[in-house]
């Protein structure tokens, strides 16, 4: 993926904690909201600018020497820029921000970093950091609470989701919500980031998530972060398209035995079960992502099953959602 980055030359501070500015369609004030995040003292913003008319980032730039520009030549996925924003910071962590959130209550970077165990001063600290990424406390525009941590679950042999109320500290989600959160940078790219093949929002969020939890990683939620929608809570899509059969192959279809997982040829039948590709491409498929399986599978600490099991302490006040059984491929 090729982009240009443009300014972002000056450090605002040395928490160990810098911003990363997803950008949605729509007018919202620039110089304010850049403003707002220089003002909580973040190390250094990225903002992500789709491939459009750049008229004001030559401005913006000289007035914002903290912000640096990454200027995308196509359009890509929001976890595609988050994999890119990563690359581009030296921080141990980063906060993924929308242009239509708001930071209600943190009391400034410096304070997030020490409550998330990040030493001011010591930034070796940041290998102390168990979870790759913690998930704040979303509200909509009336400041209202919304159910953001996500569980999967099991009914009737069928993997499912539950989203609850972050109504104590330390709550386990198995995404970041709207990708809101912050993430450990070296825990980030070590996992992999987000899958640049899987292009549907929703399923490329499960697969992040689900990867991270077999793989022995935390994704945790925090009360003393607090954040609120400008508009709308964005709506999400979990239509059963290529991204989920990707999906499904990386994560629910392989076998942990002992210490390691392995993807069983026997799912390639099913697999192909509903696809309109022919025999051959899915078989190359198939066959790319079981010799992933194979790369990494020491790194399986679970499966699909085992992880469903840890989330066995539900809030009384959940909005059930369902993806597809395991059995339907």
């Amino acid at each position: 993926m090729t982009y240009t980055a443009v300014g972002g030359t000056d450090r605002g501070a040395s928490t160990g904690l810098s911003a990363v500015l997803l950008n949605r369609i729509g007018r919202y004030p620039r110089r304010t909201l850049f403003q707002e995040l220089e003002k909580t003292g973040f190390d250094y913003i990225i903002s992500m600018e789709g491939p459009r008319d750049h008229y004001d980032v030559e401005e913006l730039s000289g007035r914002f020497p903290q912000v640096r520009f990454i200027l995308l030549k196509e359009n890509i996925t929001y976890g595609e820029q988050i994999n890119i924003a990563a690359n581009e910071l030296p921080s141990p962590l980063f906060f993924i921000l929308w242009n239509d959130l708001r930071i209600l209550h943190s009391g400034g970077a410096s304070r997030m970093a020490e409550r998330l165990a990040l030493g001011q001063d010591d930034p070796q600290k940041s290998s102390a950091y168990k979870r790759i990424c913690t998930v704040p406390l979303i509200q909509n525009s009336r400041f209202e609470t919304l159910p953001t941590l996500i569980a999967p679950a099991l009914f009737r042999d069928s993997v499912k989701t539950l989203a609850f109320l972050p109504i104590a500290e330390g709550k386990p989600s198995l995404f970041p919500f709207d990708w809101v959160g912050v993430y450990d940078r070296e825990r980030f790219i070590s996992l992999g980031g987000f899958d640049s093949t899987i292009k549907q929002a929703y399923w490329q969020l499960m697969d992040f998530g689900f990867r991270a939890h077999l793989w022995g990683e935390e994704i945790l939620s925090t009360q003393l972060i607090r954040v609120s929608y400008d508009g709308e809570v964005p709506a999400g899509d979990n239509t059963l398209d290529e991204s989920y059969r990707r999906f499904f192959l990386k994560n629910v279809a392989p076998v942990f035995r002992g210490d390691s997982a392995y993807l069983p040829f026997s799912r390639f039948f099913s697999y192909c079960l509903y696809s309109k590709k022919n025999i051959w491409t899915l078989r190359k498929e198939f066959l790319r992502v079981r010799r992933w399986v194979k790369e990494n599978s020491f790194r399986f600490k679970y499966d699909v099953r085992a992880i469903t099991e840890l989330w066995d302490d539900f809030s009384e006040e959940t909005l059930p959602g369902e993806i597809p059984s395991i059995n339907d491929f």
